[in-house]
């Protein structure tokens, strides 16, 4: 009877820590906080960091900030949904005061105006226009995850660019470098290719030390076909600025440190006299590290954020 008891009393005591686990806030995967290796403390999902201050922000304050620029590249992870929530919420605010505004899309190539004109213009329905644009042959991420943005462009009839290259092409130069392209391909590169920043160089260097592919041992290969992705976006985005605002909606690798994409973006609009202020938010999902020096602003996202 003794040992009956003592089991029935062990049983209850596991049963109440399961109920602790699972009742008391704050508990399991809601525990996540980021952590930003150069400041104390952690943060937790929902809250805005500003590399400037290196406090937290509201949401208004950083689309009071984001109305004062030109360019706002906002990153994702491409498979979280959560990311491209934040990026339609950002860029419903920022259309209240920017009715001209463009977005720029990482998920298309330049190839594809005339299909995203006729989007935008409401002369495709959905299933169309994922079969016109290739989605499934170039992007291959579920369409439903980026389905609220389109559709908000769609309905607002806002101006939608395609930045990237044409898909082919960066896994050609990784194999076999630049100089073995087509004719017809080496018309889509960008008229300049910087591969001399150093931080670039190694950032992509330790990317590279990760892939184990046939055919891709050249480093210099791999790098010069990273450059050339970037410079093209850069290109794609300062040639397609007009006097209203551009939203940018690219990978997290493309802004991170600001040496992908935006400051190549930054130079060309400075050659051309162009003055384009801009800025990167980098979205960062709860339970992971990053550097305050990755963005402008540090976005912490977890699986229910925003509303």
């Amino acid at each position: 009877m003794k040992n009956i008891e003592n089991h029935n009393a062990a049983l209850c005591s596991i049963l109440l820590s399961l109920c602790l686990l699972i009742c008391l806030p704050g508990c399991g995967a809601r525990m996540k906080r980021l952590t930003i290796t150069d400041l104390p403390g952690t943060f937790k999902a929902g809250e805005i960091i500003s590399a400037k201050t290196g406090g937290t922000i509201s949401f208004e304050e950083l689309v009071s900030d984001l109305n004062r620029v030109r360019i706002i590249y906002i990153g994702e992870r491409h498979t979280d949904p959560v990311h491209h929530t934040v990026q339609l919420k950002l860029i419903k605010a920022l259309y209240k005061k920017h009715h001209d505004m463009t977005v720029g899309m990482e998920a298309f190539d330049r190839s594809y105006r005339k299909i995203l004109d006729q989007w935008t213009a409401g002369d495709l329905d959905e299933q169309s226009f994922i079969e016109k644009s290739h989605w499934y042959a170039n992007w291959r991420f579920d369409f439903k995850l980026y389905s609220g943005i389109l559709q908000f462009l769609k309905e607002k009839n806002i101006r939608l660019v395609g930045i990237n290259i044409p898909f082919n092409i960066p896994p050609k130069i990784a194999v076999g470098g630049i100089e073995n392209l087509s004719d017809f391909e080496k018309k889509y590169l960008p008229k300049k290719i910087d591969t001399s920043n150093t931080a670039h160089r190694e950032y992509v260097k330790k990317i590279f030390s990760h892939h184990h592919i046939k055919g891709r041992e050249n480093f210099e290969n791999f790098y010069a076909a990273q450059c050339v992705w970037e410079d093209a976006m850069a290109e794609a985005v300062a040639g397609n600025l007009k006097d209203d605002i551009m939203v940018v909606i690219v990978g997290n690798g493309h802004i991170k440190e600001k040496f992908g994409v935006p400051n190549r973006a930054f130079e060309r609009t400075r050659l051309k006299h162009i003055q384009a202020p801009f800025r990167t938010i980098f979205l960062a999902p709860a339970g992971s590290k990053v550097k305050l020096t990755f963005a402008d602003y540090i976005w912490v996202t977890g699986k229910k954020n925003p509303s």
